[in-house]
């Protein structure tokens, strides 16, 4: 991936001055937190708009049109939620994000940059598997488990004709061939802007075998 800064970050999205400007403030939050507890590699945190926000960013051009509400598994430091939130604020205003995170630390950050930014997004501190479905119309994990585990997660928390949308890395072939095995779904798989070797899974039609 060629270095991505904050200038080619702004002109591969086309976002606002006033949604950049939400992006400088998520990256001093994460810059500052990150003193505190692990929310990033460090190693990352001088390739926060390329590693982090482009490729989260990515994920926003393959939404569905008439989605409302986007669930994210995993969330972490809030990627890719937090910045397809800071872009639906302008881009898409009826989309409200719920962000499922069990650490309670991590949560308080999300729960942080949420507020500070003023975004139309809510944390759910709790395991995935024990909270209560969530009905959403897009469910999204990136860097959280294998895609035959996503699929379990999916089925649970999609909404009838919801789409998943999963950050995949180089080994994505071998792990949609073992979701394969115990879960029927259709598939697109679109290549990332940030490495040639991922692709991003939209996956559909999800049932899985009995």
């Amino acid at each position: 991936m060629s270095i991505v800064d904050r200038d080619a970050f702004a002109a591969r999205t086309a976002v606002s001055r006033e949604t950049l400007a939400a992006f400088d403030a998520y990256a001093a939050l994460l810059t500052k937190w990150s003193r505190a507890i692990n929310l990033v590699a460090p190693g990352t945190l001088d390739a926060l708009w390329g590693r982090h926000f482009l490729d989260s960013a990515q994920v926003f051009e393959l939404l569905p049109g008439p989605a409302r509400h986007l669930a994210d598994l995993g969330s972490g430091a809030g990627f890719p939620a937090i910045p397809l939130a800071i872009m639906a604020r302008e881009r898409a205003p009826d989309l409200t994000v719920t962000l499922v995170e069990s650490d309670r630390r991590k949560a308080a950050f999300l729960e942080t940059v949420i507020r500070d930014l003023g975004l139309s997004a809510r944390v759910e501190t709790a395991r995935i598997e024990s909270l209560a479905p969530l009905g959403a119309d897009v469910l999204t994990a990136r860097a959280l488990a294998p895609l035959d585990r996503l699929a379990t997660y999916a089925q649970r928390h999609l909404a009838p004709g919801g789409v998943a949308i999963f950050p995949k890395g180089k080994a994505w072939r071998d792990e949609l061939a073992a979701a394969q095995a115990h879960a029927t779904f259709t598939f697109a798989a679109h290549p990332s802007i940030t490495d040639k070797a991922a692709v991003l899974l939209e996956i559909r039609d999800l049932s899985l075998a009995q």
